[in-house]
């Protein structure tokens, strides 16, 4: 089947992939990806287990060099907010909720820097706009499922990145949680923000997401995420 190319828009390009392969060693897990994440465009990633998702991100995100390929970014690689799988985070570590949220001014302030009245305001907020004031002095190891993941996500705002990738952000948590993270993803897309998260739940991706890339180790399909996920349907890859 010939993948669906993605939608070419008047917007630059956040990100772009030129015939990537990413994997591990000789082990290649992603092959020749090629497309782009244009400006303000809100995609799921979505796919069978295995098939490349999570290595993906970490190569738009910088973090796997390429094995072949290049991936291009128009910014700095503090403008990319990176919310990892919640397993990759110990949920013991001693830190309290309102230091956690802080790191994400890390690329302002550096690690020596104190937080000023103006960025110790935007953690505040941030914590409020995930219904966390509560839980603000609390150790993260108190926290649920749930709350853990809106800390997450706060700690996102506060770094207020221009492009935001998201694996599997709501894997584990609340339907309330749920509808509280889907706002505040739709609310950085309506400020034109770029937004790709990695999804299983194929009835969220249909109703919330108007992009989709659906990959099985290579692009099987990228665009409007109706004809996505019909020609998903049509060579059998399920999420």
């Amino acid at each position: 089947m010939t993948a669906l190319t993605p939608t070419l828009q008047a917007q630059p390009a956040d990100l772009v992939l030129n015939h990537v392969s990413l994997g591990y060693g000789e082990t290649v897990i992603v092959r020749d990806v090629h497309g782009k994440f244009t400006e303000g465009t809100m995609t799921a990633i979505v796919g069978p287990n295995g098939a490349g998702k999570s290595t993906l991100l970490k190569g738009l995100l910088g973090l796997l060099r390429p094995l072949r390929g290049t991936v291009e970014s128009r910014h700095p690689r503090s403008a990319l907010g990176y919310l990892a799988q919640a397993s990759e985070i110990e949920p013991q570590f001693p830190v309290r909720v309102e230091d956690f949220v802080a790191v994400g001014l890390w690329a302002r302030i550096g690690g020596l820097r104190a937080v000023g009245r103006t960025l110790a305001r935007r953690v505040d907020e941030a914590i409020v706009a995930v219904g966390l004031q509560d839980q603000a002095s609390h150790w993260i190891g108190e926290l649920s499922g749930g709350q853990f993941q809106r800390m997450r996500f706060a700690r996102l705002l506060a770094q207020d990145p221009s492009v935001i990738l998201l694996d599997e952000p709501f894997s584990g948590v609340d339907e309330p949680t749920v509808l509280t993270l889907l706002q505040l993803i739709h609310a950085w897309h309506a400020q034109g923000r770029t937004v790709i998260a990695v999804l299983h739940d194929r009835q969220l991706v249909r109703t919330h997401f108007p992009q989709t890339l659906v990959l099985a180790e290579r692009v099987l399909a990228w665009g409007d995420t109706r004809s996505a996920l019909d020609a998903q349907e049509l060579v059998g890859a399920r999420a």
